[in-house]
C-alpha cells in the first residue's frame, strides 16, 4: 500500500468514506469529530480557509484559454513523453490528469463518461486547479507540500469534491530537478483502490525516465556533431548542454556537469579554470579563457550573498542563497580534508540529523554553480580557491 494512501489498513473503503464525510461536517462546523483529520488534511483546510474559500459546494473557478494550454503544452518538456501515460489507464472509472507547475490541467484522459463528471466539477483542461482556487484537493495540495498526496471524499476542502478519489505527485525534470507539473489519477470515492497511489507512482516514474532518455540522445547528437571541434581545439575543451551537462571533453574529466552557461560570462570549471562559452549547434565549446589552471572565486557574504570571479576584464557573478554561502565558508574552513554528511549537518543545524537535507542543499548547490564542490567527503574542488569576503 502507498505510504500515503488515504484509507488505513484494514478498514472499509465505504465505512472510511462516510466517517471522512461526518469529519468534513464536523470539522466545518465548529464540533470535534470522532475520527480527526490526518494532519496533511488540516494543514490544507488551514490554507483553503486562509484563501477566504467556502466548504459547501463550489467555488468560482479560474481557467486559462485553450489557446494559452496549447501554448503551455508546446513549451512544456512533458509534451514529449505524455503520450506514454495513457498505457497506465485502461480503466473506465479511472481518469488521468496532468497539469503544469503552476496547477493548471494541459492534458487529461479517460473514457468520456468520467470526463463529462469531472466537467460538472469544472475539472477540466485549462482550469487552475490549486488550493488558493479548488480548495483541498491531490494537485493543488501535492503543489504545496512537494509530496505525493492521496485524498478521499470528505477529506476535499469542497463538498462538491467528497464524491471523488484523487491521488496525485508530483513531477520533476531529471535533469535540473525543476518542478515540471503534477500527475493525478481521479475516480469515483468508492472505486478507490490500494494499488492507486502504486499506479501514480510508476507513472511519474515513467514520465521522469523517458524524459531522462531523451536527455541522453540529445547529449549523444551534441557529442557526435561536436567531435570535429573538439579534434581541432588545442588544449583541453569540453561540450556541453544549455543546462552544463557534459557531452564529451578532451583533456579534462570534468564530470557529468559544470555550471549552465551563459553567452558572454566567464564559466568557472573545477580543473580547467575560467573558461569563456562559445555557442555551437546544440550546445557550447567551453575552452579555457586564460593560463590559469585555478578558480578564483570570491564569496560575497551579506544579506544577498553571491560569488564572483575575475579573468582578464570580464567578470562572472552568481547569487546564491544564504544557506548555500554556509556550506561555502564551512567547506573553506576544513580545507582539502572536507567534512562529511554528519558533520556538515552538525555545522549547519547543530546536530546530525539532518543527513537527507544536507545532501539535497548540496546537490542543489551543485546544479546551480557547477562542479566546485566534490562529494565523500564534501570538500572544495581541486583548483579552487576560495576566498571569503565579510559583509
Amino acid at each position: 500500500m502507498s505510504t500515503h494512501s488515504s484509507v488505513p489498513p484494514g478498514a472499509s473503503l465505504p465505512a472510511h468514506a462516510r466517517d471522512l464525510v461526518r469529519m468534513h461536517e464536523a470539522v466545518i462546523g465548529g464540533a470535534r469529530p470522532r475520527v480527526p483529520p490526518r494532519p496533511l488534511v488540516s494543514r490544507s483546510w488551514s490554507r483553503a480557509l486562509g484563501h477566504g474559500l467556502a466548504a459547501d459546494g463550489i467555488n468560482a473557478r479560474a481557467s486559462i484559454p485553450l489557446e494559452e494550454v496549447e501554448h503551455r503544452r508546446e513549451s512544456s518538456p512533458l509534451r514529449q513523453v505524455i503520450g506514454d501515460l495513457g498505457q497506465v489507464i485502461d480503466s473506465t472509472s479511472m481518469l488521468l490528469v496532468v497539469t503544469d507547475a503552476q496547477g493548471v490541467i494541459l492534458w487529461r484522459a479517460g473514457s468520456p463518461a468520467i470526463r463529462r463528471r469531472a466537467d460538472s466539477l469544472g475539472f477540466s483542461e485549462g482550469a487552475d486547479w490549486t488550493e488558493s482556487t479548488v480548495g483541498t484537493n491531490a494537485i493543488g495540495t501535492a503543489l504545496a507540500e512537494a509530496a505525493p498526496v492521496e485524498l478521499l471524499s470528505g477529506e476535499h476542502f469542497e463538498q462538491n469534491q467528497h464524491p471523488w478519489y484523487c491521488s496525485a505527485s508530483p513531477v520533476h525534470d531529471p535533469r535540473t530537478g525543476e518542478l515540471l507539473g503534477v500527475i493525478d489519477v481521479s475516480g469515483p470515492a468508492l472505486t478507490l483502490h490500494p494499488a492507486i497511489g502504486a499506479l501514480v507512482e510508476t507513472g511519474r516514474r515513467l514520465v521522469e525516465a523517458e524524459l531522462w532518455r531523451h536527455h541522453r540522445e540529445r547529449l549523444d547528437h551534441l557529442r557526435r556533431a561536436g567531435e570535429p571541434l573538439l579534434a581541432a581545439s588545442t588544449g583541453p575543451a569540453l561540450l556541453i548542454d544549455d543546462d552544463g551537462w557534459v557531452a564529451t571533453a578532451t583533456g579534462i574529466a570534468p564530470g557529468e556537469r559544470v555550471a549552465a552557461p551563459l553567452d558572454g560570462q566567464v564559466l568557472a570549471v573545477p580543473g580547467l579554470g575560467a573558461c569563456l562559452p562559445e555557442r555551437v549547434a546544440g550546445g557550447w565549446l567551453v575552452r579555457r579563457a586564460d593560463a590559469s589552471r585555478h578558480v578564483r572565486l570570491d564569496l560575497e557574504l551579506g544579506r544577498s550573498p553571491a560569488l564572483r570571479t575575475q579573468a582578464g576584464e570580464t567578470g562572472w557573478r552568481r547569487a546564491i542563497t544564504p544557506r548555500h554561502a554556509e556550506i561555502l565558508t564551512h567547506l573553506n574552513a576544513a580545507g582539502p580534508a572536507g567534512l562529511s554528511a554528519e558533520a556538515l549537518s552538525r555545522a549547519l543545524y547543530g546536530d546530525a540529523d539532518h543527513l537527507v537535507t544536507v545532501r539535497a542543499e548540496v546537490s542543489r548547490m551543485r546544479r546551480l554553480l557547477g562542479a566546485i564542490v566534490d562529494t565523500r567527503p564534501y570538500r572544495l574542488a581541486d583548483g579552487v580557491v576560495l576566498t571569503v569576503l565579510e559583509s
